[in-house]
């Protein structure tokens, strides 16, 4: 049943109206509160609904959102924010420093605790309002990547009075914020439709209506492409770059970005416990080959899980080899039984990714063990399986390191009790952890963040696989939309032929 305050939807796979941009997504938030979700997806269609403190442009650097500056205070322990004035929410209620505060106080307090987003701004120790256009966060503790993170998912500013009128599980599925597009309808599992914001305070959007549909498979999203059914697709299959770039109608990205992939393993049981088993399977696999194979060359070897772009990553740390000779005398040395089932989980509507899960159970295959591989849908992976510790021996792990700083990948990965961490508690690792989150000298981070991608890799906590490109296909109708990352767009700024 659709869910709508007015407007209508088109029909999926009809020829769009002029001033229509239609987008392919490939899962659906099934909230768009900003609390509730880490998922890339949501960001790419929240920031064209809600607004936060900061915003980052398209290559990569902070400038002011709702808040028009900001400054460090009392050695670092408080951040005054003078905010934008003259700015409404969508239902008409004026943004306003109790509205900052109300946002905060929800995502730190019970109803944040639900989802993971909550463990991003725990240095927040309290917001106080100065006056109606004035904040103070008062910190609890430093955090270096905190002016970043404001510019994040979790920290966009949300309306209270719409929020407490309306309720959570509303709220959920009638998004309302301050930015460039105004919800109108949403159909779970099938689309969200926004409208242009005509009163928006950096400029009315260029185009009428913006459409998101939720296309899983990558074929499908690029079927609809070249049918003229959207207008981006953000799933695009290696193995259809060529029929894209062929067609005169279409264009294709392929970017450096910030989404690392790799297998974390099990660390807790099974024959992945022991991190010699680990190292072996990690040599096993010709990480390589996959990326000149099944990428076609889409990608870069990474040691660490993080790309180039990221504050942290180390260009000496090489990963470890291929070799499978080695592997195999690892296997045999740590007690591992030939033919021993090694599971392998994954999401099962990644085109790429399954022949990459396939590539490495072949490798796997290679040396004397039984790979067994097991898909997920999208949510059940990412909200049930992997948080719950329900995982096989490998699973996939793509992180898309949203702050381009390593803390914001392996703090959340790596330390104890982490949401994305189900089975390690290494007291070196927290250590070193906190130890860079508690200082704002930026040459001592990067030494420690080195330290830790160092120590991981030595603990085999996962098999580091590619760097992928940020990749996309559009038509050639959509104008003025830079080239980004992490495919974070706002629409604001598009036209279309």
């Amino acid at each position: 049943m659709a869910l709508a305050l007015g407007g209508a939807l088109l029909a999926p796979g009809l020829a769009q109206a002029a001033g229509t941009l239609t987008v392919a997504l490939a899962s659906d938030a099934e909230s768009w509160d900003p609390i509730d979700t880490f998922i890339l997806d949501w960001g790419r269609v929240g920031s064209n609904i809600y607004d936060g403190l900061i915003q980052r442009t398209p290559d990569l650097k902070l400038q002011p959102g709702l808040a028009l500056s900001w400054e460090m205070l009392d050695d670092n322990t408080r951040i005054r924010f003078k905010l934008r004035p003259n700015v409404t929410f969508h239902d008409g209620e004026p943004f306003n420093a109790d509205a900052v505060k109300y946002s905060f106080d929800r995502l730190l307090g019970e109803e944040g605790g639900k989802g993971p987003q909550q463990a991003n701004y725990t240095a927040i120790k309290s917001v106080e309002v100065i006056d109606d256009m004035t904040v103070d966060f008062h910190l609890g503790s430093p955090d270096p990547v905190l002016l970043t993170k404001l510019a994040g998912y979790g920290a966009m500013i949300v309306p209270p009075k719409y929020v407490e009128e309306h309720g959570e599980e509303y709220f959920n599925a009638h998004p309302c914020g301050t930015g460039p597009f105004k919800f109108v309808e949403y159909t779970p599992k099938v689309s969200l439709t926004l409208e242009a914001n005509p009163d928006y305070w950096d400029g009315a959007p260029k185009v009428d209506k913006l459409v998101y549909r939720f296309i899983a498979e990558a074929a499908t999203q690029v079927a609809e492409l070249q049918s003229g059914g959207i207008d981006i697709a953000t799933l695009v299959p290696i193995s259809l770059l060529d029929t894209i770039k062929a067609d005169s109608n279409l264009t294709v990205e392929s970017i450096t970005g910030p989404n690392a992939v790799a297998l974390r393993f099990n660390t807790k049981d099974g024959i992945t416990k022991d991190p010699k088993v680990r190292k072996a399977l990690i040599e096993a696999v010709d990480r390589e080959a996959i990326i000149e194979q099944i990428l076609q060359g889409n990608g870069k070897p990474i040691a660490s899980f993080q790309s180039s772009l990221s504050f942290g990553n180390d260009p000496d740390l090489k990963p470890i080899p291929y070799d499978p000779d080695a592997a195999q005398a690892a296997l045999t040395e740590a007690g591992v039984a030939p033919g021993s089932k090694v599971e392998l989980d994954f999401v099962g509507s990644d085109a790429t990714f399954r022949e990459v899960a396939q590539t490495v159970a072949a490798f796997l295959q290679g040396i004397g063990l039984d790979p067994q591989l097991k898909s997920y849908e999208t949510n059940v992976l990412f909200k049930d399986v992997i948080p719950n510790g329900k995982t096989g021996d490998l699973f996939q792990m793509t992180w898309g390191g949203w702050t381009f700083d390593y803390d914001n990948t392996a703090y959340l990965l790596y330390h104890s009790g982490q949401y994305w961490n189900p089975y390690d508690k290494d007291q070196t690792l927290d250590d070193m952890l906190e130890k860079q989150r508690n200082t704002y000298d930026q040459d001592a981070r990067q030494t420690i963040l080195r330290q830790i991608a160092d120590y991981v890799a030595d603990q085999a906590i996962e098999m580091p696989l590619y760097n992928l490109n940020t990749i996309y296909a559009m038509n050639k109708r959509v104008h003025d939309l830079p080239p980004t990352p992490d495919i974070r767009f706002r629409f604001n700024g598009v036209t279309l032929d």
